[in-house]
């Protein structure tokens, strides 16, 4: 198993857990939301994982039995599973206003920050993670001061930079997931392959209605073929041999699908076969 890196957002989660009853890190699959909360949450934190069926079936028929057996401070992983559990997160919430008392994740931002949003307004900070930066790819100090565009803190951050072409184009091309970065994944192209056809089929399909994900993967390709172009959804929607207003909100969905793949610590990395 990789030894853990530590990432940038741990001092802020532990500030924000004491002022927020509820924080909520947020962001694509397998970029180590569920690893980072665990690692600084301590012996006194129970942990719950709804990708458990037996436990997603007791969140979501019985959620005040739930919260019963599993009392805060908790951290629940995958809470999109369970959205009905969220007025009850409110109301015990509301009842003791303990800080820091719930920690959740969620990968599927679509269908559920809108229901967070509303439901916990005012009480669950959201916090978005992504993949390594290079700081936290290569090991390095953290916790930095704020950068200043001055010589000696621009001198500074040179010591950084990746050195020799065929070090930058590897990392870029590489990306930031974890997996890729530690080498748990050998193979990049299968690894994003594997990981667009995860996303198309549990989280882009249903809310996008689409009947064929085939027709979509043209779409995909067709976005990436554009990159650096003007957009014309008439030519994009011909392309595919669907309609403009299809195309249209095609594009809006996978948009926000292009912004889950963003982890790479210098440019959004392309799955293969783009």
């Amino acid at each position: 198993m990789s030894r853990y890196r530590h990432r940038t957002l741990e001092a802020c989660i532990a500030d924000i857990s004491a002022q927020f009853p509820a924080v909520l890190v947020t962001g694509p699959r397998q970029v180590g939301k569920t690893t980072l909360l665990r690692h600084i949450a301590g012996k006194g934190r129970r942990y719950v994982s709804l990708d458990d069926p037996t436990l997603r079936e007791l969140a979501t028929a019985d959620p005040r039995l739930f919260l019963e057996r599993f009392p805060p401070p908790l951290l629940i992983d995958e809470i999109q599973y369970a959205p009905g559990l969220l007025p009850y997160l409110k109301l015990r919430i509301d009842a003791r206003r303990e800080p820091g008392a719930f920690w959740l994740t969620g990968s599927q931002q679509f269908q559920m920050m809108k229901g967070v949003t509303e439901t916990l307004a005012g009480r669950v900070a959201v916090i978005n993670l992504l993949g390594f930066s290079q700081r936290e790819r290569l090991g390095q100090r953290w916790n930095v001061e704020p950068f200043l565009p001055e010589a000696t803190a621009v001198a500074r951050r040179g010591t950084l930079a990746i050195k020799g072409e065929r070090a930058l184009y590897a990392a870029i091309w590489t990306g930031g997931f974890p997996a890729l970065v530690t080498g748990e994944a050998a193979d990049r192209d299968v690894f994003f392959s594997s990981y667009l056809q995860t996303y198309l089929q549990r989280d882009v399909r249903d809310l996008a209605q689409v009947g064929s994900i085939e027709t979509f993967t043209r779409f995909v390709r067709a976005c990436a073929a554009r990159t650096a172009q003007l957009l014309n959804l008439s030519d994009l929607a011909r392309d595919v041999d669907v309609s403009v207003p299809t195309a249209k909100s095609w594009l809006s969905v996978w948009w926000q699908a292009v912004r889950c793949f963003s982890c790479s610590p210098i440019t959004p990395a392309s799955p293969s076969g783009w």
